[in-house]
């Protein structure tokens, strides 16, 4: 089984800027990211695919693969991060290069850990999947969850009965740190979240998602941590 890991690092973040190569903790945020990738030695070719040169020098500094600059399609904040996998098998395939199962690993999951990554691909050998996708459980219930009307009135609020915590239902929520896909799915253009897909659950203190300046600081507090 031939597999391919690939980082979608596209450049010009609305909501951090240049958040995928910001100074993480002394690295670039990437290069954790790829250095997982590269240390769980699951990977036949680890690939970043970007749309920036100075995206691509970083990148390869610390150990990826970027053998071409994405298309100005897929550049765009509209295209999504599958538009991106799909791209990177179809020009990979032009090298005469075919891959059983992508990994998609997004930069933003710096806590993520080499073993993350194969105890998932563990998870989809022993079921056969078509897809593993990490979660982990969610911050609260949806039961405490709703939404206001404009003159921000708490009457129904609730879906429930007041709950204790310990006697609410467990929901998991998807982490956006790992994505083992079987490539036929992808390129049938089939939805990963089929009924042979399955959960790997990561905890959550390695599930933070950077997306603003807080989710940052948040995973800079918890790597460093964990290191002390």
């Amino acid at each position: 089984m031939r597999k391919i890991a690939i980082i979608p690092a596209r450049s010009g973040s609305k909501g951090l800027k240049d958040k995928n190569i910001k100074d993480f903790n002394g690295k670039p945020l990437i290069a954790y990211t790829i250095e997982a990738a590269k240390r769980s030695q699951c990977f036949e070719h680890v690939i970043v695919s970007t749309d920036s040169e100075k995206y691509a020098d970083v990148s390869r500094k610390y150990g990826a693969e970027v053998p071409f600059l994405r298309s100005n399609k897929n550049s765009e904040d509209t295209a999504s991060s599958w538009d991106v996998v799909v791209e990177v098998l179809k020009e990979m395939e032009k090298q005469g290069e075919y891959f059983d199962v992508c990994c998609l690993l997004q930069p933003t999951s710096p806590l993520r850990t080499n073993e993350d990554i194969c105890n998932a691909l563990h998870i989809m050998k022993e079921k056969n999947a078509d897809a593993v996708i990490s979660v982990c459980e969610a911050e609260h219930s949806p039961c405490w969850y709703n939404m206001l009307p404009p003159d921000h009135c708490l009457k129904s609020f609730m879906h429930t009965e007041t709950l204790r915590r310990q006697d609410l239902d467990i929901y998991y929520r998807v982490n956006g740190a790992i994505y083992w896909v079987k490539t036929d799915l992808l390129q049938r253009g089939e939805n990963v979240y089929g009924e042979k897909s399955y959960a790997y659950i990561m905890p959550r203190e390695r599930s933070v998602d950077i997306d603003i300046e807080l989710d940052f600081k948040m995973a800079e507090f918890l790597m460093k941590s964990e290191k002390r």
